[in-house]
């Protein structure tokens, strides 16, 4: 997988890099120190090649790395915080979440392996780094991921527009929050498996948030 820029560089286990591509003159000296002091093998490129590898703003470094690792969701049953994205298709969102979860210090989200997006070079760019701290897990089906999380004690709570308002509500120790898809919301199966729907309040005209922006708002709400 090719990934770019400087803080994916730098929070990158180096065990995971297999080689750094530079565009040809470039010239901080911080991040060529940094790969000569690793012993990280990299090679200077003209753009057009860099431009090729990645679609993102590469800031002039483009990174081959290991393809990402997904978890498997036995491994995060004994977190007391979980994030459930259904179907979001957007990979700046999913990006942008995972950043907002390593901040808030939750440390899985769950994702399903169908009409969703994956974990690639756009959301590796978007969480600057915080991937490496998250664990993703890749489930076949959502639905039965949060029956087996409520088997294990989480409280299942999913954001959605007719909900109670978020800061009214005594969060329980293990909880899971679902965040819907862009435009769709929550789907119905998934909202008939959750233990309560949360909203946000709403004042203005347009009545919807980013995916990302409600997440967050909810995530450091219930934290």
């Amino acid at each position: 997988m090719y990934v770019c820029g400087k803080n994916v560089l730098k929070e990158t286990p180096v065990k995971k890099i297999h080689k750094v591509f530079l565009r040809e003159y470039f010239k901080d000296n911080e991040v060529i120190e940094y790969l000569k002091s690793n012993k990280i093998h990299f090679e200077f490129v003209n753009i057009q090649r860099l431009n090729k590898m990645v679609k993102e703003n590469h800031q002039g470094i483009v990174i081959d790395i290991d393809d990402y690792e997904y978890y498997k969701l036995d491994d995060i049953l004994n977190e007391n915080f979980v994030v459930c994205l259904d179907h979001l298709e957007d990979p700046h969102n999913l990006g942008a979440i995972i950043r907002t979860c390593e901040c808030a210090g939750i440390n899985a989200i769950i994702i399903p392996d169908n009409r969703s997006v994956r974990v690639n070079e756009t959301v590796m760019k978007i969480s600057a780094g915080a991937i490496n701290n998250v664990k993703v897990v890749l489930v076949s089906n959502l639905n039965n991921a949060i029956k087996k999380l409520k088997d294990n004690l989480f409280f299942v709570y999913a954001a959605d527009m007719d909900g109670k308002d978020y800061r009214t509500i005594d969060y329980a120790e293990k909880r899971a929050l679902i965040i819907g898809a862009e435009g769709a919301g929550v789907s119905r199966i998934v909202r008939e498996s959750s233990d309560e729907i949360v909203s946000i309040p709403m004042f203005g005209k347009i009545n919807s948030l980013n995916a990302s922006v409600s997440a967050a708002i909810l995530i450091y709400g219930m934290i």
